[in-house]
């Protein structure tokens, strides 16, 4: 069998030019004359991710038709948006690693990092704006307030140890699933797709989000050097998610009284932030997590098949795939 990772470069491979593209116009926007602006957004653009999002932006969009200017305008600015929010959140959350590499706060201060993911967001809307499209720049308007919302929502519920399923996925799809949506109404806007097929890549877009955010918390429930990343993060915040929320909502499982005082505490300790860990994985958690993420598979399945058959929709459904299945 083919490691997820590298059939997932592959996917990145049948739409490479167009990515590139769309890195350069990124590029561009952020090329503003100030010496330290230039020099700051230099070393960001020297660490880019995955780039999930503008990927699902380009392929939406080329299930209707040629990837032009106006898709490349609407994929740079969801990603602009994206890196923003992500610069934005390593300040409230004092980060000072992302994807092994040191935060913008970490090597400037705060003060700098807000005003570059300022000028990131900025950046964003500029793009937006040159699609000449008001559902596109409607969209991305939105999209900013639901991720800020999303992320208030999530502390509000971390604060009142409010512990429910809907809860838990209200915040997501907040937080996470809204930005998915956003590309693939994004990538349709621009290509001119029927509001019928919209509409359901949109919602198709929704459940691969909450699978990209299920995935990426049950990471948060192994240790760090199995990972090779900080874990435990969301714990010590008080914030539970979907593997550790199933077994405390179990009333057949022992030992919840102890893990909910644990998650009480005013500050957590490592020892605990183990046991808690260990109590989701041993209580079939982690389990359940997967159980749901292939559940929105299949019921992102469905909704490709009544879209337009092709290569658009295989890598959909390959994205989809490669994020249950990613390791890191």
């Amino acid at each position: 069998m083919r490691p997820f990772m590298s059939k997932y470069d592959e996917i990145r491979s049948t739409v490479a030019p167009e990515l590139e593209r769309l890195n350069e116009r990124i590029h561009a926007r952020l090329t503003s004359g100030n010496a330290l602006m230039d020099t700051i957004v230099g070393g960001q653009l020297r660490t880019r991710g995955k780039q999930i999002r503008p990927l699902v932006v380009v392929l939406c969009a080329r299930m209707f038709g040629a990837v032009d200017n106006r898709v490349l305008a609407a994929g740079a600015s969801v990603e602009l948006l994206h890196n923003a929010s992500l610069i934005h959140d390593d300040v409230v959350d004092e980060s000072k690693l992302r994807r092994g590499t040191a935060t913008l706060n970490a090597i400037w201060d705060n003060h700098i990092a807000v005003l570059v993911g300022d000028f990131y967001t900025s950046s964003s809307l500029r793009e937006a704006v040159e699609t000449g499209d008001m559902r596109i720049i409607r969209t991305i308007s939105d999209l900013g307030r639901l991720l800020s919302l999303g992320e208030l929502s999530q502390i509000d519920t971390a604060r009142t140890h409010t512990l429910t399923e809907e809860a838990y996925f209200n915040n997501i799809d907040k937080k996470t699933a809204s930005l998915f949506v956003a590309c693939a109404r994004m990538g349709c806007y621009a290509a001119g797709a029927p509001e019928a097929a919209t509409e359901k890549l949109a919602e198709f877009a929704r459940l691969l989000g909450l699978c990209f955010q299920i995935r990426d918390d049950v990471f948060d429930y192994y240790e760090s050097d199995k990972v090779g990343k900080p874990t435990g993060n969301d714990l010590r915040e008080g914030k539970v998610t979907l593997p550790l929320l199933h077994v405390l909502l179990d009333p057949a499982v022992d030992g919840n009284d102890a893990m909910l005082a644990m998650l009480r505490e005013e500050r957590i300790s490592d020892e605990h932030i183990g046991r808690l860990q260990a109590h989701a994985r041993d209580n079939g958690g982690v389990d359940y997590a997967f159980d749901t993420m292939r559940g929105l598979r299949d019921r992102a399945a469905a909704i490709l098949r009544g879209l337009p058959a092709g290569a658009s929709a295989t890598a959909l459904l390959d994205i989809f795939d490669y994020i249950i299945a990613r390791d890191h």
